[in-house]
């Protein structure tokens, strides 16, 4: 091994409590050991370089170790906390899933895991409400929240999405969701169309004497997404949403500081996961990515369905238990789940998630054959199953609605 890189290897080391510790899957590039590319991956991502240089202590002191090989390829390396800025997710990401990506002394490297000490975390805010908000924002109580997106998810009109809306809530579910993709569009307005589906949540409201909410796309430049995230609260919204990942973690670390004034929750959508996290051997994991989405502040994040929804090469299960860990102190993040919902799948899927979670139905609600109030209807009557211990056929014999949804689509996922 290369003299400059020997001190960035101590297979002995224990790591210290403000210790960041990272876990990464890698393989060394031809004619490199695994000794020699961990090495590296230590090197590159805190004060390392190719070239030897004349030692200096307070330089070195801010050195990360590569330590706990294995022979899979798994190396855990530890990264002092004085190397990062405080409060500050694009730099921290920036030392250990930067350049170290696409460093030529590894085949592939995937972020798989991080440990994050007290002295890190105490710098972030966390998330205002987490899983809190199925009592203090919705009355959704100890079950589920139920949620659903409008579909075609691009296209309706204002009206016709806030029609879609009225017809969801009085069929039981609390929340309207706007499309990852639906903003700002020429043919759906985002006041026009905040407006007008405010209005029908609270004529659902009045109707129904539960709570209704609307989270609202609020995904643009930081700016513009503050701007937003303003109008919102003052037509009374209780959620907004971001597209975390193509928004950048530094504008959501905004967006986090301003909803905190104005009270609203942030559901995240982790629209473009897939570029990092969707081969098992590079990239990011999405249980890191989860990590971050916590430490910026989000109430709720897509983690996905587990075996019933679309494919993942994460436990979506130990995804979920993590947001809800204790992280020294921060609140908890509400996992949401989605893809290929449907009622007659609820049962199974609530007996691996746990009720405390986000579940959204969208073809599975919208595409019931008598409309989307019926599907709604359906999808709360599931859950309210579930939550005394009732089977899917049971309740159906009392609800009509459910019985037409078991039915159509039975009790397998369609995905």
């Amino acid at each position: 091994m290369s003299s400059q890189y020997e001190d960035f290897l101590d297979t002995g080391y224990s790591p210290a409590d403000d210790d960041l510790v990272c876990t990464f899957r890698l393989v060394p590039a031809e004619g490199m050991t695994t000794e020699e590319a961990a090495a590296r991956v230590a090197s590159e991502s805190s004060t390392g370089t190719w070239a030897a240089l004349d030692a200096d202590t307070n330089v070195e002191r801010l050195s990360a170790v590569a330590y706990a090989l294995r022979d899979d390829g798994t190396v855990r390396v530890a990264y002092p906390a004085a190397l990062f800025e405080g409060g500050s997710l694009p730099q921290v990401l920036a030392c250990i899933a930067g350049t170290i990506m696409g460093m030529s002394a590894v085949e592939s490297i995937r972020l798989a895991d991080c440990e994050w000490p007290a002295a890190l975390v105490d710098r972030f805010p966390g998330p205002q409400f987490g899983s809190a908000v199925r009592h203090r924002l919705l009355d959704a109580g100890d079950r589920p929240v139920l949620a659903t997106v409008p579909t075609p998810k691009v296209g309706l009109s204002p009206a016709d999405h806030a029609r879609v809306g009225y017809e969801s809530w009085t069929g039981g579910v609390d929340l309207l969701r706007d499309a990852e993709t639906l903003t700002d569009q020429s043919f759906n307005p985002f006041e026009e169309r905040v407006t007008k589906t405010f209005a029908q949540a609270d004529e659902a409201e009045s109707e129904t004497g539960e709570r209704k909410a609307y989270v609202v796309n609020v995904t643009a430049d930081t700016e513009e997404m503050v701007r937003r995230v303003e109008y919102v609260a003052d037509q009374g919204g209780r959620f907004v949403m971001i597209d975390v990942i193509t928004a950048g973690w530094g504008a959501v670390q905004t967006v986090r500081e301003r909803t905190d004034d104005l009270g609203v929750a942030i559901h995240a959508h982790r629209a473009m996961h897939a570029a990092m996290d969707r081969f098992p051997h590079h990239g990011v994991s999405m249980r890191c990515l989860a990590q971050v989405a916590r430490l910026a502040g989000v109430d709720h994040l897509h983690t996905g369905t587990g075996g019933l929804g679309r494919r993942s090469t994460e436990n979506t299960v130990g995804i979920d238990a993590w947001l809800r860990s204790d992280l020294h102190g921060l609140a908890d993040v509400l996992p949401v789940l989605s893809g290929g919902l449907h009622p007659g799948i609820i049962d199974t899927l609530l007996d691996e998630t746990g009720q405390k979670v986000l579940m959204q139905a969208s073809g599975g609600v919208h595409g019931h054959p008598d409309g989307t109030r019926a599907g709604a209807r359906a999808l709360r009557a599931a859950v309210d199953a579930w939550t005394v211990d009732e089977s899917l056929s049971a309740r159906a014999e009392t609800v009509p609605a459910l019985a037409t949804a078991l039915n159509e689509w039975g009790t397998e996922t369609p995905r």
